[in-house]
């Protein structure tokens, strides 16, 4: 059974070079040079183009942030920490990771209001 017509075109210049990349790709995935296009196309536009890993980057480097500054704020004031601190704080910068980088990157602006 046959798809829904494809009717409609998508175009776009490239130099020499851009040309030989995408035209290169193409002949790797075994595919005609439209084809490609239309599959990579399509898959930029189901997905988030990347933004998810970005995020998910950001919330563990906020987490190992929060972390790494109390470690260091209580040896710089002599304090020492136990195993059970320690993992509270890991606790709670796990916790807290993916709201802090959602409102970094902007999804959280009523979280900041």
């Amino acid at each position: 059974m046959k798809g829904p017509l494809r009717d409609r075109s998508l175009g776009t210049k490239l130099t020499e070079v851009e040309y030989a990349q995408v035209e290169a790709a193409a002949l790797r995935a075994g595919v005609g040079l439209s084809e490609w296009c239309r599959r990579v196309a399509l898959h930029a536009a189901e997905t988030d183009g990347g933004e998810a890993a970005i995020a998910v980057l950001l919330a563990e480097l906020l987490a190992l942030r929060a972390v790494l500054l109390n470690v260091m704020f209580r040896m710089t004031n002599g304090g020492e920490l136990t195993g059970e601190e320690m993992r509270e704080l890991i606790e709670r910068a796990d916790r807290d990771k993916q709201k802090r980088a959602a409102a970094l990157l902007g999804d959280g602006a009523n979280d900041r209001a």
